[in-house]
């Protein structure tokens, strides 16, 4: 089977625009990976990097500044994070500045978000220099705090909607006093009866500090609760006027 000329023209500009197109799909990764133009390197130490990995963004200030060029762990506490950045950040960014590891929204990828210290006027951070930076919170105990706040508030919800059943059934002491009439009335007769009880006390006592046989006990008593009140006056003027001293 013998090929036209139409047929090549048509395989050779295929063949042309799949290139074309694959060299503008390098261009644009390598751009945002920051493989082209000038770029320095600085690295932070993290104890736990969070699932963090090499591609990952470096942002500062909200702007995407950089990528995670290269992992490599230390020793058994220290992960070593290489951050390639662009070379225009130099001349922003200070060797106090703080790293740690986000997410780009709450399911998105993770990323290093480096923040500057507010007013800060340390030197500016030089290319081989290691930033200091702070752990990130660790996402899986939180979720798993939340898991468990969320079984707590749903077991309470359910034995309270157990026990207001319970209570509109009439099952239990109070439920027995909210739907029995007969137990209401019970319990409002034993209020009214201890309500008379300490009216007559009351008034017994009254009757008491009349007698005459018991009249001097209770002016004794009076006297003594005069003479205690002034000495705590006495007191407390002391008091006050030795902290105005």
């Amino acid at each position: 089977m013998k090929i036209n000329s139409a047929q090549k023209a048509k395989t050779g500009l295929f063949v042309v625009i799949s290139l074309l197109l694959l060299f503008a799909l390098i261009y644009l990764v390598g751009k945002q990976q920051k493989l082209f133009g000038d770029t320095f390197t600085v690295y932070v130490n993290f104890k736990n990097i969070s699932g963090a990995k090499e591609g990952n963004y470096v942002r500062f200030a909200g702007i995407n500044s950089g990528t995670v060029s290269a992992i490599s762990l230390l020793n058994d506490t220290t992960v070593r994070l290489s951050l390639s950045l662009d070379k225009t950040m130099l001349k922003h960014l200070r060797n106090d500045a703080v790293a740690t590891i986000g997410s780009d929204g709450l399911m998105g990828d993770k990323l290093i978000v480096i923040r500057p210290v507010a007013g800060g006027s340390a030197p500016l951070v030089k290319d081989g220099e290691t930033i200091n930076s702070v752990s990130p919170a660790d996402v899986d105990k939180i979720m798993n705090n939340l898991t468990s706040i969320s079984s707590n508030a749903e077991s309470i919800t359910s034995e309270l909607s157990m026990l207001v059943k319970r209570i509109n059934k009439g099952e239990g002491t109070i439920g027995r006093m909210m739907t029995d009439d007969k137990m209401a009335d019970k319990l409002e007769g034993t209020v009214t009866t201890i309500r008379a009880a300490a009216s007559k006390v009351d008034q017994n006592m009254e009757a008491a500090k009349s007698n005459f046989l018991l009249r001097g006990y209770f002016r004794k008593k009076e006297r003594q609760r005069i003479k205690d009140s002034i000495e705590n006056a006495k007191k407390n003027e002391k008091v006050v006027k030795e902290n105005k001293n």
